[in-house]
């Protein structure tokens, strides 16, 4: 039975780095207090549904320490209690049983997944997929969690030569069993070209189908296949990744016709 997946437009919060981090401003509150100011303007503004991730911990690791774990579940939790919309988690890079735990804390309602099955050659190496266990886990842990699985996942290249978007969409719907498919482009804020959400259409007709970057005010209308659009760059203070969260670039694409539609 596929977990319930959220749609309409997906804010994210970007979490300025955490304890353990290089770039850790040594104040949690501060983190704490930014991503909740963050998350309160992006629900003013209209969105249907928050993701919350680690941004600010690069260098990336393939999985992450406890700590982080820690002030994740302490952040995340604040803003699921003031969030009227679904709460989703992604813990960068790839550290799904992290994000489980999380939402098993927190009562959030969905994970991204970024390598779910196969192999992806990253900047952290090898990323392999767990997809059996990542579902073995959620089933033990009775969670009503979606999975949202990345097909051909940004900063990240195929182990396999003979790898192919529609064959990655397939396994991870029909052999990862995951509850929705995420399509990027290349990197953060990079647009997702409509050609891809066609073959992942075609290949896996019965998949929802998440655009995960690169949406902007004037390209929202070129996405009418997916049922969800992952939306951060473009919330942000002059377009800039790093900045805070503005309410008018927020309210403008969350009137925008693919919410109206």
């Amino acid at each position: 039975m596929r977990k319930q997946t959220p749609t309409g437009i997906i804010g994210m919060v970007h979490l300025k780095a955490l304890p353990g981090s290089p770039g850790y401003c040594g104040n949690l509150d501060n983190v704490e207090r930014d991503a909740i100011t963050d998350a309160n303007t992006l629900l003013a503004g209209g969105v249907d549904a928050l993701m919350v991730e680690n941004f600010g911990d690069v260098p990336f690791q393939k999985q992450v320490q406890p700590v982080t774990i820690a002030a994740m579940t302490r952040i995340i939790c604040s803003i699921v209690e003031l969030s009227s919309a679904p709460v989703g988690v992604n813990v960068l890079r790839n550290d799904p049983a992290a994000a489980l735990a999380i939402a098993a804390a927190t009562g959030a309602s969905f994970i991204r997944v970024n390598v779910h099955i196969g192999a992806m050659v990253t900047d952290q190496g090898l990323i392999e997929g767990k997809a059996a266990e990542t579902l073995r886990l959620r089933d033990s842990l009775d969670l009503d969690v979606a999975i949202l699985a990345d097909v051909g996942v940004k900063h990240a290249t195929p182990f396999d030569d003979d790898w192919s978007l529609e064959q990655e969409a397939m396994d991870a719907w029909n052999r990862g069993l995951a509850d929705a498919l995420i399509v990027s482009g290349r990197g953060t804020g990079n647009p997702t070209r409509k050609e891809d959400l066609e073959r992942i259409q075609q290949a896996v007709p019965n998949a929802k189908i998440i655009v995960g970057s690169g949406v902007r005010n004037e390209t929202v209308s070129e996405y009418s296949l997916a049922s969800a659009l992952i939306v951060g760059t473009a919330f942000k203070k002059n377009g800039c990744v790093e900045n805070e969260v503005e309410l008018n670039r927020v309210s403008e694409l969350c009137h925008s016709s693919f919410v109206s539609r």
